[in-house]
C-alpha cells in the first residue's frame, strides 16, 4: 500500500495551493502524500468516501484562549476541535512570562496544534481585565528572554489596549510590546476596545504585518461605525482580524469596512469561556456570519486557513493541503438555506450557507469525540442558555445509556459449545 488514508471524491477548496474542485487526498505517515482529481483506491489502507462534501485544510483559528483551568478565559479546545474542523488553535496571550512554561507544558498534551502569542504582561489573563495596570508587569527584558527560550511555540506578542486593561498608562504597554516584537522579529497582535487609547492614537504605531484583532468592534469604532484611522492602517499593511469574542464583532462595522474595500485578512473566533456558549459557539458559525455580510466562501476559507498561517509564519504547511504538509484536514457538509445569526449586540443577518463538520484529521488521524466541560461558576448565562445546556446533557445521557446495539448486532465472542468441523 502506498498510502495510509485516501479521502476520495470530495470537493476540495485549498486557497493556499489554488486547488479547487473534485480531488482525492492521500495521506502517508501523517503528511499529505498526493492530491489529484483521481487517485487509485487500491493503493490505500483506508478509503473514506467524501463525495459531495467540502474538503479544506484543517482550519486555523488565529485568536483563541486555551489555557484551561489556569485563567479566567481559558477553555479546553478538544471538545470543540473534533466537531469544528479547527486543528490549529492560536492562543492569543493567555500566558505571560510568569506562566508561559506551565502553559507550554499543558498545551503540548493537546491533540491540536497550539502556537501562542505571549502576553506583554507577565501575569497574562488570570482575570477579566487589568493585566497591564501595573506597568512593571510589562517587562521588556523578561518577555524577550521568555520568547528566546520558547521560539518553537511563541509566534507573536499580544497586547490588550483598552481603558479597562491599561488604566492610566495609555500607549506604554503597546510601545513595550512593539519593542519586544522588533527585537525578536515577531508580529504584535493588538486587542482594541473601549478608549482611551483611541484607534487614532494606537493604530499609527503598528508596523506592516502587525495584527488588529476585534477589527469590527462596535465598541472601538464608536457611534460612527467607521473610523478613518482604520483605513490608514489597512493601507499601511496592518492585518485585520475579526476576533469575534463576546464583545468584539458588530455587523454594521464589518459592513462599513467591506464597503470601503477592507475585507478582514483573517477570520477568528476569540473563543473563550464567555463566548463558547454564545454568541460565538465555534469557527464554522463565525465563518457563516462573514458569508452573511457578503464575503464569498473562497474568501472565508482563505481567511481561516492560509491567511492566518501566513500572518504568523506558521511552518509545516499549516493551512494548506500541499504534498508534504502535515495532514490536517477538515471535511464539511455544506448546507444551503437561510440561517439567521447574531453579532455581539443583537444585530442579525442571514447566511446563505453553513458548514457542518463531519470529519477532522490532525496529522492524518481523526480527532476523537470529546464531551464538553461544565461551565465555570463565574460565567453568566441566560436562562435560554442554561435550558439548552440541560437539554443537551439529557440528550447525550440518553444516547450513552441506551445499549449501543440490540441482540441482533452482537456476536458470541466466547462460544459455549465448540463448532464441529465439516
Amino acid at each position: 500500500m502506498n498510502w495510509d488514508l485516501l479521502l476520495a471524491g470530495g470537493d476540495l477548496l485549498d486557497p493556499g495551493t489554488g486547488r479547487t474542485g473534485r480531488h482525492d487526498v492521500a495521506v502517508r505517515d501523517g503528511r499529505i502524500a498526493a492530491v489529484a482529481p483521481a487517485l487509485p483506491r487500491d493503493q490505500a489502507a483506508e478509503v473514506v468516501d467524501v463525495t459531495g462534501r467540502l474538503v479544506t485544510p484543517g482550519l486555523v483559528d488565529l485568536h483563541t484562549h486555551v489555557y484551561a483551568g489556569a485563567t479566567y478565559w481559558g477553555i479546553d479546545p478538544g471538545p470543540v476541535a473534533w466537531r469544528s474542523g479547527v486543528t490549529t488553535w492560536v492562543d492569543a496571550g493567555s500566558a505571560g512570562a510568569y506562566s508561559y512554561p506551565a502553559f507550554a507544558a499543558m498545551t503540548s498534551g493537546y491533540a491540536v496544534r497550539v502556537p501562542a502569542l505571549l502576553n506583554i504582561s507577565a501575569v497574562g489573563l488570570i482575570a477579566p481585565v487589568g493585566e497591564s495596570r501595573d506597568l512593571a508587569n510589562c517587562d521588556v527584558d523578561l518577555a524577550t528572554a521568555t520568547i528566546r527560550a520558547h521560539r518553537d511555540t511563541i509566534v507573536g506578542i499580544k497586547a490588550r489596549m483598552d481603558r479597562n486593561t491599561v488604566g492610566t498608562h495609555g500607549l506604554a504597554p503597546l510601545h513595550r510590546a512593539i519593542e519586544v516584537a522588533t527585537t525578536c522579529g515577531l508580529p504584535v497582535m493588538v486587542h482594541i476596545g473601549a478608549a482611551p487609547p483611541s484607534l487614532a492614537q494606537l493604530l499609527p504605531l503598528l508596523r506592516p504585518g502587525d495584527i488588529v484583532t476585534h477589527c469590527a468592534s462596535g465598541i472601538a469604532a464608536g457611534s460612527d461605525g467607521f473610523d478613518p484611522a482604520t483605513r490608514d492602517a489597512y493601507q499601511a499593511g496592518v492585518l485585520f482580524d475579526i476576533g469575534h469574542g463576546s464583545g468584539g464583532f458588530a455587523y454594521d462595522v464589518v459592513e462599513a469596512q467591506l464597503a470601503a474595500g477592507m475585507p478582514p485578512h483573517t477570520v477568528s473566533t476569540d473563543l473563550h469561556s464567555r463566548s463558547l456558549h454564545g454568541p460565538v459557539f465555534d469557527l464554522p458559525t463565525t465563518m457563516a456570519k462573514l458569508l452573511a455580510v457578503g464575503m464569498s466562501l473562497d474568501q472565508v476559507v482563505a481567511a481561516t486557513t492560509v491567511g492566518p498561517a501566513r500572518a504568523l509564519g506558521l511552518a509545516d504547511g499549516v493551512g494548506t493541503l500541499a504534498p508534504g504538509a502535515c495532514a490536517d484536514i477538515a471535511v464539511f457538509l455544506v448546507e444551503a438555506g437561510r440561517f439567521e445569526l447574531s453579532d455581539v449586540h443583537g444585530q442579525r443577518r442571514t447566511s446563505p450557507l453553513r458548514l457542518v463538520n463531519e470529519l477532522t484529521y490532525r496529522a492524518g488521524r481523526p480527532l476523537p469525540p470529546r464531551l464538553p466541560h461544565p461551565v465555570p461558576p463565574w460565567i453568566g448565562l441566560t436562562d435560554a442558555q442554561r435550558h439548552a445546556l440541560t437539554g443537551r446533557d439529557h440528550t447525550v445521557r440518553n444516547l450513552l445509556t441506551t445499549p449501543l446495539v440490540g441482540p441482533e448486532g452482537l456476536a458470541e465472542q466466547f462460544p459455549r459449545f465448540p463448532r464441529s468441523g465439516g
